[in-house]
Formats: structure tokens, C-alpha cells, sequence
């Protein structure tokens, strides 16, 4: 068999083709939901990703006679690396054929990449930060994937073992019934302690008016701190700065139903507590094959906006900042979106990946009837 080389991207059209890899690999795939070519090339461009000023990052193509037949990513984070003393070296949006001399050759050009800038350990998949995509996927192969989460083939995990990589940390998603004819489970729990803690400690939800309230009232910051302070201690945490906020506000802000933002406040009115919800676009991502243009936007906008009938609810982020995790924050934001999601017809929601060992955020939903549909792991090895 012919030899496989591997180099770094050194063209736009190289870039373009990392990019476009994985839908290639996967556009028989009824269950994966690519990666946006003009969302994922704003992220590999310093330019437009603020997080290029604390990690530096190289993209490697793996070729057989000419074609592509792998890709990824090698990330240094240094913030990430200062606060938990590590020097660690990521490997990111990584995809390969069937064949593991493909994916030993990819992961050693990572590797060769970060010992020559000190680093002694390769962990993965995860991105520049921990709002991009992380965790490869081992088990849920048969379920639909989101926009924000990866999807991978069986055989990814399989290859991580084989090369010498452990798991170092694990994820888990849930698939949430809506309560309704006959599934209301103990829901009722949720609206007590919505309403005592509403008596006892003054808590209440924001609503909005517009989008333009979110961003002029500076709830852009105050949301996305929450998400600092909650997330803080959480596995290669890296916190978001107000230039990485306005990025992800830009990305995710124009498909968010202003409804769906739940904001609890105490009251004096300090943010603790926030869910972001948005219908589920896996389909319409599916349908415009991973490009907006020029036509990618017409399925997107009738996902978005002219969908009587939406099945599917993705859970983008639910967090409490600590001091308040055990004071009923929580409840407020489930009060406040269950109401909605049965008035919209909403037949199941999809939780964000949890840590499966952060036990606050996995109990937060056993008055909910859940299955655990989907696990992910990210695996780790020394050099």
C-alpha cells in the first residue's frame, strides 16, 4: 500500500479542503451534522478568533496518493496550560479514514508539532476553547448529532486505545421528554421550588423585548459570565474574554428565540443563572450541506422561523454560578422553559455534554424524564 504523507495547510484552498474533509467523509451519514465551512474557517482565522491571542495552532492533512484521507488540528492553549500547570498540546476537528496508520501518523505529527514548543502531553479532541467542539463520541452512533457537538465513526475511539491513548475525562448528553400525556414525571417540583426560592431569596427572570435589549443592557457579558464563573473548575477550562463573548454572541444570537433565554437575577439584580435554548438545526445543516451560501440560508431560515411543527429543542448551556447551585436557580430556568416548550409542540430536548462526574449538574435533572442517549471521552496520552 502506497505511502501516507502528512504535511501542514498552507494554502486558502488547503484550508477550504480540511474543512470540507469532514463532510466528505460523512455525507452518507444519516446521523452527522458537519462543520459550517464559513463558521469553522472564521475559527482557524486569527483575525476573526480572539482566542489566537493566548494559543497558537497548525492544521495537518494526511494524504494517499494525492488524496485527503485525514485531518487535524494541533492547539496550544496557553491560558489553559498556566492555570491548570499543564503543558499540554490539543488535538482537535480530527477525522481519518479506517485505517490506523492514518490516524498514528496524524496524531505524531501533533505531537512532533508540540515538543517543539515544550509541551509533553496530548490530549483530545477539544477545541481552542470549551464553547468549540470537544469529545469524541463513543456511544450514540444511531442518534441524530447538533451543531455544537462532534460526530464520529465507531472505529475513532477504537483507534485512540490502540495508539496508546486513555480516557482522561468523560461527557454525557440526555435526551428530555416533554412533559406532556402522561410524562410529566415530578415537573410540579420544579415550579415549588421556582416559586420559594422566588419568596425566600428574591430571585426572578429577565425577559426581553429584542435582541437589542440583550446586547444594549450588556446581558451579552453578564450571560457568558455566568458561564466563566460556573464553568470555572471544570476539566482544561479556559475563561472567555469580552472579545471572545461578542464572537460567540455574534455566531449563536442570530438563531436564538429571545424566549428561550432564561436569565435568573437576584434581586438586586446580579446574573446567576441562565439556559440557552434554540430549535435544532441538525437537518437544516444536513440539507444545506454545511455552506450558508448560496442557498444553505433558505433551510436554515425555515428552521428557524416558519417551523409549525418543531420536534427537537437543543439545550446549548445551562449553568448556575456556584455560590447559588444549591439555592434553586435551577428551577427557575426549567419553570421557565418547560411552559414554552409544551405550548410549541416540542415532542423531546437535547441536553449540552456534562461532565459524568459533575454531580450538581447531572442531578439538576431527575424530576425530568431523561435517558442518557449519547457519551463522548477525550483521550490523553504523555510523549
Amino acid at each position: 500500500m502506497s505511502e501516507i504523507v502528512v504535511s501542514s495547510v498552507k494554502s486558502k484552498k488547503e484550508l477550504k479542503a480540511f474543512v470540507r474533509f469532514n463532510y466528505e467523509l460523512y455525507k452518507d451519514n444519516a446521523y452527522a451534522v458537519p462543520d459550517f465551512l464559513e463558521d469553522t474557517l472564521d475559527t482557524f482565522n486569527p483575525k476573526k478568533n480572539p482566542a489566537f491571542r493566548f494559543c497558537e495552532a497548525e492544521y495537518f492533512l494526511a494524504r494517499r496518493e494525492g488524496k485527503i484521507v485525514g485531518r487535524v488540528a494541533a492547539i496550544i492553549n496557553r491560558h489553559a496550560n498556566e492555570k491548570w500547570q499543564r503543558r499540554y498540546v490539543r488535538f482537535g476537528w480530527i477525522d481519518f479514514i479506517d485505517d490506523i496508520e492514518v490516524s498514528r501518523k496524524l496524531l505524531q505529527a501533533v505531537e512532533d508539532w508540540g515538543r517543539e514548543r515544550g509541551m509533553n502531553h496530548i490530549v483530545g479532541p477539544m477545541g481552542f476553547t470549551d464553547l468549540d467542539l470537544e469529545g469524541m463520541l463513543t456511544d450514540g452512533y444511531d442518534q441524530l448529532s447538533t451543531m455544537n457537538s462532534i460526530y464520529n465513526y465507531p472505529y475513532y475511539p477504537q483507534h485512540m486505545l490502540k495508539l496508546g491513548l486513555q480516557k482522561e475525562v468523560g461527557w454525557v448528553e440526555r435526551k428530555v421528554t416533554i412533559p406532556k400525556d402522561g410524562h410529566e414525571a415530578h415537573i410540579d417540583k420544579y415550579f415549588k421550588i421556582a416559586e420559594m426560592v422566588k419568596k425566600r431569596y428574591g430571585f426572578h427572570l429577565r425577559t426581553f423585548k429584542s435582541k437589542k435589549e440583550i446586547r444594549d443592557g450588556g446581558y451579552i457579558q453578564k450571560v457568558l459570565g455566568v458561564v466563566n464563573r460556573s464553568y470555572a473548575g471544570l476539566y482544561g477550562y479556559s475563561e472567555m474574554d469580552d472579545a471572545q463573548m461578542e464572537v460567540y454572541a455574534n455566531q449563536y444570537l442570530q438563531y436564538l428565540d429571545k424566549r428561550y433565554l432564561s436569565v435568573v437575577e437576584t434581586a438586586e439584580g446580579e446574573v446567576i443563572g441562565i439556559g440557552i435554548s434554540i430549535t435544532s438545526l441538525s437537518r437544516a445543516i444536513q440539507k444545506a450541506k454545511a455552506k450558508l451560501f448560496p442557498f444553505g440560508w433558505y433551510h436554515m431560515a425555515k428552521a428557524l422561523w416558519f417551523n409549525r411543527h418543531p420536534q427537537v429543542l437543543d439545550m446549548l448551556l445551562v449553568g448556575v454560578v456556584p455560590e447559588y447551585q444549591d439555592k434553586g436557580a435551577n428551577a427557575l430556568i426549567f419553570a421557565d422553559i418547560i411552559p414554552k416548550t409544551i405550548e410549541d409542540g416540542y415532542e423531546w430536548a437535547e441536553t449540552h455534554h456534562q461532565l459524568e462526574d459533575n454531580n450538581p449538574s447531572q442531578s439538576q435533572w431527575k424530576y425530568l424524564e431523561c435517558t442518557i442517549h449519547k457519551r463522548r471521552a477525550a483521550y490523553g496520552r504523555d510523549f
